[in-house]
């Protein structure tokens, strides 16, 4: 009797074994399961985080740009009206005066916008800002390597160079 209660208690612990083992696996499956949901729904927030902030960038940039064009406009309206005083005044002096307003004024926008015209004769030649045209020789030796006359200004946008100053450089 005392082998079959060996054999008994060895078929218990088999069947208590198959059973943990069944509970743990069912543990895991659900963990691995619960894992997945979590990974999926923080995948679809990153991607809906990403189209969002490229929409944003995108409404940015359009009301940068709308905001610079409503600024413009004044200027705008005084070249229509520049134009129609063409027409009818014979004062020179007067339509040359206007032209210099809507000119300052045109600046005095673009400046606000974070434009800035870059200084570039008597300075040292410097890749990074100009685009060498030419080279002529230097009217003095102070002025060798220098830009020596400005064929085109150039201009930075908040400390960017948007466009490069087209020079002359004394050899």
């Amino acid at each position: 009797m005392n082998s079959e209660s060996i054999q008994e208690d060895q078929k218990n612990n088999t069947e208590t074994s198959e059973a943990g083992d069944n509970s743990s696996l069912t543990k895991v499956q659900a963990e691995l399961a619960e894992l997945n949901d979590k990974y999926i729904r923080m995948y679809s927030e990153f991607d809906n985080y990403k189209r969002r902030t490229a929409r944003e960038r995108i409404d940015l940039m359009q009301s940068a740009s709308r905001d610079l064009v409503v600024a413009l406009l004044p200027v705008v309206d005084d070249f229509d009206r520049a134009e129609k005083a063409f027409e009818a005044s014979k004062d020179l002096e007067a339509l040359k005066e206007g032209v210099k307003l809507v000119h300052h004024k045109l600046k005095s926008i673009l400046s606000q916008n974070g434009l800035v015209a870059m200084e570039s004769i008597g300075k040292e030649f410097n890749v990074d800002f100009h685009e060498a045209i030419t080279n002529i020789p230097a009217p003095s030796k102070d002025m060798k390597g220098k830009v020596i006359d400005e064929v085109e200004k150039g201009y930075l946008l908040k400390d960017k160079v948007i466009r490069f100053a087209k020079v002359v450089v004394g050899e």
